[in-house]
Order: C-alpha cells, then structure tokens, then sequence
C-alpha cells in the first residue's frame, strides 16, 4: 500500500486519519492512501516567504539554471524508479515516457535557455534604453526582479511529473519558491518524484514544499506577491478564480484548462498522399496516448466533405487494430483511464453526445481487455460522426476527456477554420496540408482561437514533433475556453513569477541596478588594455578611446577590388551623388568594421580567446574618403559561460572627425578567467 506524504516546512507528513483511499485503474482495488493529516498552512506559506524566497533570490539567474539542470539529471538517472509506479496510473511506458521523461526534458530546456538568454546577475533586462531627455543624462529602462511572495501549483492528475516539472523549472528559475498541489489520484507517482527533488539536497530550504490531499484555506491566505498557476477543468479553473481574496489581492492567477482541440484535413490531400497517411497517424495518436487524457489532445477532427468517408474508414481500421489493457504489458498499446469515476465521466459525456453523432468505431460496454479483467477504467478507442456540425452544440463545447473524438465535415477553408474556432478557444489546432497558401488562410481566420497552431505536411513529417506534444521552447497556453493564459513560453513562462518594472534615472543608476553599461553612463580607464585583462579584471564601463584613422579612396578602391563589393555607391562619384543617402563616393560599411578592429585590437596573447558575436549594427552616417574615425570600445555586460571563460559584451561606437556617430555595434568575445 502507498502512503504519499506531503512536505511541509522541511519535514514529511504521513497520511493522517481523514486519509483518501486511492483506487487503482486496474482493477478497482486500492492502491493507496493520501491526504487527511492537518497542514499549518500559513506556517508554510511563511516558511517559502521568508526562508525559501530570499535563499533563492540570493542567487544569479545562472546559478539557479544549474542547479535546475543538476536537479534534471538527478531525476533521469532515477527515472527507472518512477516508471516502476508508472502503470498505477494507468499508463503504458509510453504514455510515460511523455511524462517522465518530458518532464525530464523540460527542465533541461529551461535550465539551458536560463543560461543562455537571461544574464548572470540578479535583475532581468527587458528591452533596450529608452531615452527621456536630450542631453541622455534622464534615461528609462524595463527591468523584471523576482516575486517576493510564493507559487501555488495545482496541477492535473493525467500528467503527475511532467505537470509539476514544466512548473517548478520556471519558477525556480525566477526565482520564487514554489508549493505544489499534485491531484490526489495520481499524487503517489508525483510524490515521488519530489522525493528525489529534496533528496538531492541541491534546493535550499523552504525553496519547495508538497501539499497531498487539499491545500485547506491556502486560497484565502495568499497575497498579492503571490501567484497561482493552475491546470485542469474549467470547471475547477472557474471556482478557483472566483475565489473572493484572489480578486480582492489581486493574486496572479494563470490556468491552462482542458479544450476541444481541433484538427484540420487540408483540401489539398488525397486519400492515397503521404500527408493523408500523416494525419490518419496523427489522429489515431492523439485518441490512444494517455487513453485520451491530455488537455492537448485531438477532439475534433474536421475534414473535406468528400473525405469524411475515407477518413472514418482509415481511422476505425487504426483504431481497431490498438490492442488495450493492463499498461504494464508490452503488447499493450492503450492503459486504462485514470479511474472508475473517470470512466464514469466519460461515459456520460458519450451519452450526452449521441443526439449530435454517431459511433463508428468503439463499443463503450465491452469488457475484454489484454491482461486485465472487467473492473479495471478501460474504455475502447471511440471515434464519433457529427453530420451536421453547424447545428451542433454539445461537440463544441463538451469534451468527452478519454479515448474520443468526432469526425466532421467542412464546406470551404473558411468553414473548417470557423467550426475550429466554435471549440471556444483552444491549446492546440493543427493541420495537415501540403499548400503554403492553405496553411495561410487557416492561420489568418484561426489563429486568434489557439494557443499553438501546429502545421504539417509530407516534407516535414519525419521531423514534426506532434500536435499534441507542448514544447519548453514555446508558449503553451490558449485563449478563451483554454484558460486565457500561457505555460512554458522559455523566458515567457519564468517572467509569470516576476514583475516587469519600470525605472527611470540617469545611465549610471540603471547601470547600477542592470549590471549592464549603456551610453551616458560613466566610462572607467583601465590600468592596460582591456584585452589584455582577465574577465574577472575587466570591469563594467571599462572603456577604450583609439587614436584616429583617415579613410582614403585608395582604401574604398583596394576594399572594393578585395571583397568584390563594386556597389556604385562605392565607385561612381555621380551615381552616389545622385542618391539621397551619400553625398558621393562612401566608405564601405564593413571596411568601417575592419578599420575599427585594427584601431581597437591588441594583438598579443592574453585573456581574450575569441570574438563570437557581432550584435545590433548600425550604421548612422556615411563616411566620405579622407573622413576621420575613431572607436570608443566599452564594456557594457560579463557573463559566466563555462569553469574557464566568460563572454564580455563590448559597446562599440565609430565616430568621424566632426564627433559625429556613424556605426554602432556590440561586440562578443570569450575572456578567460585568469591569464
């Protein structure tokens, strides 16, 4: 018998007296016993307040980045543990794979995009300068600095690692502790993974913390620093934001709800195309993974007239040949759902659906099963037929959240993307489809209802990733019916946990609170050349002033000849007089570059290992032979790369004789840490 603990203020708590018993899918037997031991919940919220929180925001962006990274390949060289519970839930290894292992992968994503987009430093920089006053010396800049308060995750019980780790790798990234509140029926498989989280000992104290069984008055208690992140039903979604200290505290309240998700046959496809064949697979994927449990699968899928006959065949032959039972088996393709009452749910929603379709394949009665008797959450994969999708309803609007989903038919392009949009608003839509043009006119007349649109076709099918696969790269999240809100999104997700301030002062207090350099603020002399010292010696604001250079026709000429560039504007006095930009012949841009990296270079060996980058060239006045220029080289940000080097980010500005600038540019060079 399992007995989930929850994890509050550094300790475990058993299941108390009021425990849960967890019935198992299987066959209806308990498997479990959780919840019902009385938390202190506002000794919690303290503890990740003022224990938690402050630990964490002591700490860099990047620092926290390893340790994310550190935690993920903790849990995957444990994984093995967690797949060993997998099938309680009713899932194959498959099925788990999604959730184990994606919940894995997501954290490493984020770890590694911690790493490589936000700074080593403790305030996040959003956004460039911008400029409040003539003389520069009154300047704004939008920053983001994490949430004092604590994250509240509930999350949905058909993914109970994924759905924890997508949430926690963000959030710790900000910076902010987290509680988190796993649904009962699969919280043994959640807990423990967070078991290994806190048996690692890479978090400190108060940086997470497990509820399982209810979070009491949690709700009631939170604050407007606070933030709570939902998955789930709207049902649950809507009760929860009703909450009246939610609304008066104004509590961030992000949700991603389950939706009708679509997906759309393109007109362009034959029956006997590879595309077809792709959306068949597609299709018969999404009702079968999870037995139909995720938020992301396909619910309704809408087809040409002319095809619904050959889509419905091609699909019962798909769906006939799943074989279904006990997902512990390797001959079973499909689990079971995640227990009797979600059966039962599902089961009343087919009922429901039966005046607006019809059943082509799946009988919701039977009862044979591979390795599992007739007790167990099993349910046949079912694919429905709405003939008449336009006076339909209930297809629309309610989601059978099982192995289902309804065939319909679409007139024209613009009717397929308007029955899309009746689902209300939606996490994922896709649509198979070899014609750019198709795949522009859906987006334009859809993309407003999803969150994701997801298109395929024959040339890139062996490398998409599925409709129903939510990446850590990209915003997962919908409109309307969805949730309204956004989840994983990279650097998106970790600014949820954060608030975007704007401050306004002169360069050098931004550059005091950014950590970066920005023209105005002061510039530093250094004791030698800039690169000639190590990154730890280089110093923000660090600045270079090279002596001049004159450009001469012969060096535009030799340049031109060099390169092969010939433009007129280089070569015929008259033609470049002729256009607005030159007052005649120019110096070529890039010979500009060049000039300025002889006059800025030293040339011996030292710290400096290699240029990397050149970032947000400009330029802004021509330079006309016998011209002056002249480069100032500044540091503008540090960024520890790896245990050796660093990369520094160089402000470079060219200016003429008359102090006027003509290019500007950031430079990237990897600086060792030591000579």
């Amino acid at each position: 018998m399992l007995r989930p603990a929850s994890f509050a203020i550094g300790q475990w708590v058993e299941p108390g007296a009021e425990a849960r018993a967890i019935h198992g899918p299987l066959d209806g037997s308990q498997i479990a016993l959780a919840g019902g031991a009385p938390l202190d919940v506002q000794a919690m919220l303290d503890w990740a307040r003022s224990t938690g929180g402050p630990a964490l925001r002591a700490m860099t962006f990047h620092e926290r980045a390893k340790i994310i990274k550190s935690l993920a390949v903790y849990l995957s060289e444990r994984k093995e543990e967690l797949y060993a519970l997998n099938h309680l839930t009713g899932a194959t290894r498959r099925d788990g794979a999604v959730d184990i292992e994606g919940g894995i992968g997501t954290m490493m994503v984020i770890a590694s995009k911690g790493r490589r987009e936000m700074p080593d430093g403790h305030v996040y920089v959003d956004g460039g300068i911008e400029g409040l006053s003539r003389s520069g010396q009154f300047v704004g800049q939008h920053i983001a600095v994490p949430l004092q308060g604590v994250a509240l995750h509930i999350n949905a019980f058909n993914f109970p690692v994924w759905g924890m780790l997508e949430k926690l790798a963000p959030t710790l990234l900000a910076g902010v502790p987290a509680i988190v509140k796993p649904a009962t029926q699969t919280c043994f498989l959640t807990e423990a993974c967070f078991r290994m989280i806190i048996e690692s000992g890479l978090l400190p104290e108060g940086a997470v913390q497990l509820v399982v069984g209810g979070v009491g008055d949690m709700l009631d208690r939170l604050g407007p620093q606070d933030v709570v992140s939902f998955t789930g039903s709207a049902d649950t979604a809507l009760h929860l934001r009703a909450n009246r200290n939610l609304m008066a505290q104004s509590v961030r309240f992000h949700s991603e709800q389950d939706s009708l998700n679509a997906t759309i046959l393109g007109p362009d496809v034959q029956a006997d195309s590879p595309a077809f064949a792709q959306f068949i697979k597609e299709a018969a994927r999404e009702i079968t993974v999870k037995a139909g449990q995720k938020c992301t699968a396909i619910r309704r899928i809408i087809v040409p007239e002319v095809m619904v006959g050959a889509v419905g065949e091609a699909l019962c032959d798909k769906l006939a040949a799943v074989t279904v039972g006990d997902p512990s088996r390797d001959d079973v393709q499909m689990g079971a759902l995640v227990s009797a009452a979600q059966k039962a749910d599902v089961l009343a929603k087919l009922t429901a659906l039966d005046a607006e379709t019809r059943n082509l394949t799946g009988d919701p009665q039977a009862g044979d099963f591979v390795g599992a008797g007739p007790a167990g959450a099993f349910l046949r994969p079912t694919l429905l037929q709405c003939d008449d999708p336009d006076a339909a309803v209930a297809v629309h609007e309610m989601e059978a959240f099982g192995p289902v989903s309804t065939i319909m038919p679409y007139r024209d392009l613009s009717h397929a993307s308007a029955l899309a949009n009746r689902g209300g608003g939606s996490l994922v839509a896709s649509l198979v489809t070899d014609d750019p043009m198709v795949a522009r006119d859906v987006t334009l007349n859809s993309a407003a209802w999803h969150g994701r649109l997801y298109i395929t076709g024959a040339n890139n099918a062996k490398d998409a990733t599925g409709h129903g696969a939510p990446l850590p790269h990209m915003v997962h999240g919908g409109p309307g019916r969805a949730g309204g809100g956004e989840e994983l999104g990279g650097i998106r997700g970790v600014m949820h946990y954060m608030q975007r301030t704007a401050i306004q002062g002169s360069p050098d207090v931004v550059a005091a609170i950014t950590g970066q350099w920005s023209p105005g603020a002061s510039e530093v002399k250094g004791p030698d050349h800039p690169f000639q010292r190590t990154f730890n010696e280089i110093t923000i604001g660090e600045t270079l002033h090279t002596a001049p250079r004159k450009v001469t026709l012969d060096d535009i000429e030799h340049f031109a000849h060099f390169t092969g560039d010939t433009f007129y504007a280089h070569m015929d006095e008259a033609a470049a007089k002729a256009n607005p930009f030159f007052p005649g012949r120019v110096a070529h841009g890039y010979l500009l570059l060049s000039f300025a990296a002889g006059l800025f270079v030293q040339p011996d060996p030292g710290p400096v290992l290699a240029n990397t980058g050149l970032n947000g060239l400009s330029f802004q006045k021509p330079v006309s032979p016998e011209d002056s220029i002249t480069v100032r080289l500044t540091a503008k940000r540090k960024t520890r790369r790896t245990d050796e080097y660093g990369e520094v980010a160089w402000n470079v500005t060219l200016t003429n004789q008359d102090g006027d600038q003509v290019a500007e540019y950031e430079l990237l060079t990897m600086v060792s840490y030591s000579r």
